[in-house]
C-alpha cells in the first residue's frame, strides 16, 4: 500500500477562544486542499470564502448522529473538522474513534480548556479530575465530591455554575470554592472566585457567560462523603431489605474486578447496589442491571441519581431471555433469578477472560452453585457475617444468613 493511500482524510482541528491566529501552517494547509469543511457556525464563518472556495461547508446536523453517515459518504475525501480547544478532551475527536480506525485521522489540537484553566489556577493536572456535565447528566459528579478533590468541570452552559453549586450545597458543602473561568484564551476571559454558598444564592443576579469552565476545590474536611471503594454502607441505598448486603457486596465486587470500560450484567438487579458500585469504581464502567419487579426497578433508578451512577440501564425483564441481543459482558453477578438456564447463559454470554460471581442463600440454590462449582472450577466460598448487637445491657452476635458464593473466571 502506498503512502498516498495510509495518508489520513479525516483532519480535525482544534481552535482556540482566540480563533484561528493560533492554527500552524498545517492546519492552514490542510484547510486549503479540503474538499469539505464541517463545523459550528461560528468556526466556520473563521474560514474565509476565498480560502476554499471548492469545498463544500456542513454545519453539525441535528441530530448529531447524522454526522458519522455523512462521513461514511465522502470517506476517503479530504475533509476538515473545525473543533474547540483539544477535539481529544470530551471532544469530537475521541468520538471519531469508535466509527474510525485512527490510522483514517489526524488531530490538531488546540490547549484545552482544562490545560488553560490549571494555567491560571497554578493547578497541576495530574492532580485534578476533569470532568463534564456538557451533554452528561450533572448526577455523574457526585462520587467525585470528596476531601480535598480538586475539580475541573467542563459546563454546558451559563446556568452550570449554579447547578453546580446547588449540588454541592445539597451535599453539605456549602463552603466549597468554585472558580468561574470564562472565555479562557480569549479578548474577553475573566475568572471570578466565590463558593457553592454565594452562587447559589445569588441566583438570578449573578451572571456567567455560556462558555466557561468550573474549577472547584473541596476542603479537607466534608459533613457527608461516600468513598469509590466498594462496601458503601446499606443505609445509602433505597431498598426493601432484600439486597447484597456491605460487607458480601464489597467481596462479590472485589472478584468481579472492575476496570475502565469494563461492561457488566447486574442479573437480578434489585435495588441495584452492585452495578453502581461497580459503576462508582471507575468513570468509565458500564452496567445494565435486569429486574422484573418494578418497585425494586424504581429503587435503582433513585440511587443510581444518587450515588451518582445515572449511565446505569435497567431492563423490565426476566433472565436469560431479556439479557438475549446485548453486548457480551466483561462481568455477571447474579444475585437473584438463579437457575441453571440462567447461569448456563451466562457463562456462554461472557467475555474470554470474563468473570461471573453468583450467589446463594437457599439450600436448592447452594446445591446449584456447588454443581457448577464441580463441572467448571473456581472458587466457591461461604459467607457469614456477625455483629455486635444488644442484649440487654451487654452485646453479642448477630449472626446475618449466611451467602454461598460461587467467583468463576472464563478460559481464554
Amino acid at each position: 500500500m502506498t503512502d498516498e493511500l495510509n495518508e489520513p482524510w479525516l483532519n480535525i482541528i482544534g481552535i482556540g477562544e482566540g480563533g484561528t491566529d493560533d492554527v500552524s501552517d498545517l492546519g492552514w494547509s490542510l484547510i486549503a486542499q479540503s474538499k469539505t469543511i464541517i463545523g459550528g457556525q461560528r468556526h466556520l464563518a473563521m474560514i474565509a470564502d476565498d480560502l476554499t472556495p471548492d469545498a463544500e461547508r456542513i454545519v453539525w446536523p441535528s441530530p448529531f448522529s447524522k454526522i458519522y453517515a455523512e462521513l461514511e459518504k465522502i470517506r476517503g475525501q479530504q475533509v476538515v473538522i473545525l473543533a474547540s480547544g483539544d477535539p481529544m478532551c470530551f471532544g469530537i475527536g475521541g468520538t471519531l474513534t469508535r466509527h474510525f480506525d485512527r490510522s483514517e485521522m489526524r488531530v490538531l489540537p488546540a490547549p484545552s480548556s482544562f490545560s488553560l484553566a490549571a494555567s491560571r489556577l497554578g493547578w497541576p493536572l495530574n492532580k485534578t479530575s476533569q470532568l463534564t456535565i456538557h451533554g452528561r447528566n450533572p448526577a455523574s459528579l457526585l462520587p467525585h465530591y470528596t476531601p480535598g478533590a480538586r475539580l475541573f468541570i467542563l459546563s454546558k452552559d451559563s446556568t452550570s455554575p449554579s447547578l453546580v453549586a446547588k449540588q454541592l450545597c445539597n451535599q453539605g458543602i456549602e463552603n466549597a470554592s468554585i472558580t468561574v473561568l470564562e472565555h479562557l484564551g480569549g479578548d474577553k476571559e475573566k475568572i471570578i472566585e466565590s463558593d457553592a454558598r454565594t452562587i447559589k444564592n445569588g441566583g438570578e443576579t449573578l451572571r456567567f457567560a455560556d462558555l466557561n469552565v468550573l474549577a472547584v476545590a473541596l476542603p479537607d474536611q466534608l459533613p457527608h462523603w461516600l468513598p469509590t471503594i466498594a462496601g458503601l454502607p446499606d443505609d445509602a441505598f433505597e431498598h426493601d431489605g432484600k439486597m447484597t448486603k456491605r460487607d458480601i457486596r464489597a467481596s462479590a465486587l472485589a472478584k468481579l474486578a472492575p476496570h475502565p470500560n469494563a461492561l457488566l450484567w447486574d442479573v437480578g438487579t434489585g435495588c441495584g447496589s452492585i452495578a453502581i458500585e461497580w459503576m462508582r469504581s471507575h468513570a468509565s464502567c458500564r452496567a445494565v442491571g435486569i429486574e422484573p419487579q418494578e418497585k425494586r426497578r424504581v429503587f435503582a433508578e433513585h440511587n443510581a441519581q444518587q450515588l451518582g451512577t445515572p449511565g446505569l440501564r435497567l431492563l423490565a425483564s426476566q433472565a436469560p431471555d431479556g439479557l438475549r441481543g446485548e453486548e457480551a459482558p466483561d462481568a455477571i453477578f447474579i444475585g437473584g433469578g438463579l437457575s441453571v438456564d440462567v447461569v448456563n447463559f451466562c457463562l456462554r454470554a461472557l467475555k474470554p477472560r470474563g468473570r461471573l460471581v453468583a450467589h446463594a442463600v437457599t439450600l436448592g440454590s447452594e446445591r446449584l452453585l456447588l454443581e457448577m462449582f464441580e463441572r467448571h472450577g473456581g472458587d466457591l466460598t461461604r459467607l457469614s457475617i456477625a455483629k455486635a448487637s444488644p442484649v440487654g445491657p451487654h452485646f453479642g452476635w448477630k449472626t446475618s444468613m449466611p451467602v454461598t458464593q460461587w467467583a468463576f473466571v472464563k478460559d481464554a
